[in-house]
């Protein structure tokens, strides 16, 4: 009897225990989080963290839903800090603290950055930035599609509402941008719902022009309503120095101080400068480079150059090309995205269950007032389709979705995503891709400058060293560049703190390991490896790229 006693005590404390003992698996807590994690996360204006949804998703930005939140975050701290992976191999070490940075930066979301208390362009982003996503994918529109845009589009008078009850610490400079975005809202989707009815389901599109009255409506009383408050708004715009360690430090695992970033682009600027001048002087009396006569021309020879680079990279020996990756193609803009396509970047790189599909590019068509980046594009495809398409986010996400791995199939960080991205140009410029056209090298060092400078105003946005408006100036004066894309990429780093340093800081990190690699393997090195294992872990911060690559644990140190 004390044996059939003590068994029943064993069994009933085993059932009892098992759903902790569940939290000692990592990939059940990778499993949890990232279900969790597809329906609470927000949309921004990057296209790096875009995900896909649940079925039958629904967005709530309600106070109880953060609240909410706040206490699955702490749930998952909980069972994050419960596992013990310090005597388990160097690759599941990283991917646990790959766990640790994803579950930070919902951290660094509700606490620091807290957008959905301090900055009303936040529920821009998800209202008319959630249908702005919607659209980014290509036709067809079938049924499911057409009530998901219709089911968001009803879901933004609820969205506003929420707004308003929210916002108890909003930053002037946040309202002032979120009014200006808002400014035109009521032509803007009235025009994207006209060209966009044809293509819809017959349901939906009946059921659209009261959908978007409604949501317009709601739009027009938020920008009214901030304007009523804008004079008492006390919010700081600045996260602060120590919330931008934080980020550092628990999120994107970038073993620097905000002193050595700035510092460290200082330099890469004044090289780029030095590079671009150089590059001037060489080609002084060549003429500039002419636009495309129209957006045809511009997308044939896009399809073209593609097709050239993923030949170089190959017999060159720098970079695997998978059969199974698909092109990155460009496309005229849609008249339905259009209206709205200052809500994000006007492009769609598939996602995990669409890897059969090519990533899209939508273009406007050539002129001389396009802004920064389109202009340049207009001139020359290569220097965006290298950083965006192959060998960059296109072709590095989509070896990512492909990953055998779930949690580095689901993470995304943007310092080893666009660090790739910026370091892919200057790859493919000393490969010779722009060896038949010098004017084009101008453009990547001109690119070079914009990049290192970005990490100054990021990281002087974060700490309010700088407004929006000083970060601008800087830009349009030191780039130089056009304001409206200067104002566009200052708005950015002020509400998302961290992107800006994400490019510069990666390309140095990246060159840091090759550099490491190169000479730890001597002889035996082989960039086309190296490149590989880059390419596909290119979720990965570097700096736990480096460790499980080169077994060197000395940034990990700097990151306790």
């Amino acid at each position: 009897m004390k044996c059939t006693a003590r068994l029943l005590f064993f069994l009933v404390m085993f059932a009892f225990l098992a759903p902790f003992a569940a939290a000692d698996s990592l990939g059940e807590l990778a499993r949890d989080f990232w279900t969790w994690r597809a329906a609470e996360q927000p949309f921004s204006g990057d296209d790096i963290p875009r995900i896909e949804r649940p079925a039958g998703w629904k967005a709530d930005w309600s106070a109880g839903a953060f609240a909410q939140r706040r206490k699955d975050l702490q749930r998952f701290e909980e069972r994050w800090k419960s596992i013990d992976a310090s005597r388990r191999p160097v690759a599941e070490q990283v991917d646990y603290r790959l766990m640790g940075s994803a579950i930070a930066r919902v951290r660094w979301e509700l606490e620091i950055v807290r957008g959905w208390q301090r900055n009303p362009v936040f529920y821009v982003d998800q209202t008319l930035g959630s249908i702005f996503v919607a659209l980014t994918q290509p036709p067809p529109f079938d049924a499911q599609r057409s009530a998901e845009i219709l089911a968001r589009l009803r879901q933004i008078p609820r969205t506003v509402a929420d707004a308003r009850e929210n916002l108890s610490d909003a930053a002037a400079p946040f309202a002032r941008l979120a009014i200006s975005q808002l400014s035109g809202v009521r032509a803007n989707l009235a025009r994207s719902a006209t060209e966009l009815k044809p293509l819809l389901d017959g349901v939906s599109a009946a059921q659209l022009d009261a959908a978007v009255e409604q949501a317009t409506a709601a739009l027009e009383e938020y920008r009214e309503w901030l304007k009523k408050r804008l004079p008492e708004m006390q919010g700081e715009a600045a996260v602060g120095r120590a919330g931008f360690e934080f980020f550092l430090k628990r999120v994107a695992l970038t073993p620097y101080t905000p002193e050595q970033l700035v510092a460290m682009a200082r330099q890469e600027w004044e090289r780029a400068v030095a590079f671009e001048t150089y590059e001037h002087a060489r080609n002084e009396k060549l003429p500039p480079l002419p636009l495309f006569k129209d957006q045809a021309a511009q997308i044939t020879r896009s399809r073209e150059q593609e097709n050239e680079i993923r030949r170089l990279l190959e017999e060159k020996n720098i970079l695997s090309i998978p059969a199974r990756i698909r092109h990155y193609r460009k496309l005229p803009l849609p008249a339905y995205l259009k209206p709205l396509e200052e809500m994000g970047v006007p492009d769609d790189l598939t996602g995990p269950s669409r890897l059969d599909q090519d990533g899209v590019s939508y273009i406007p068509a050539p002129a001389e007032t396009l802004g920064y980046f389109a202009g340049a594009s207009a001139r020359d495809p290569r220097p965006i389709i290298v950083h965006e398409g192959v060998p960059g986010h296109y072709f590095q996400l989509t070896l990512g979705w492909g990953q055998e791995d779930p949690i580095r199939r689901h993470y995304y960080d943007s310092g080893a995503n666009e660090g790739i991205g910026f370091y892919g140009e200057e790859m493919m410029l000393q490969a010779g891709l722009f060896d038949d056209s010098p004017r084009s090298r101008e453009i990547i060092y001109n690119f070079m400058r914009f990049r290192a400078l970005r990490v100054e105003v990021d990281v002087k946005l974060a700490t309010g060293e700088f407004t929006i408006d000083q970060a601008t100036d800087y830009f349009v004066k030191m780039v130089p560049m056009d304001r409206a894309s200067a104002l566009e990429d200052a708005a950015l780093y002020a509400a998302a703190p961290g992107i800006g340093i994400s490019y510069q800081t990666g390309k140095l990190q990246i060159v840091k390991f090759l550099a490491e690699a190169q000479r730890a393997e001597g002889e035996k090195f082989s960039l086309r490896k190296f490149h590989d294992f880059l390419w596909n872990n290119g979720n990965v911060p570097i700096a736990l790229q480096r460790w499980e690559y080169l077994g060197l644990a000395d940034e990990m140190e700097l990151l306790r």
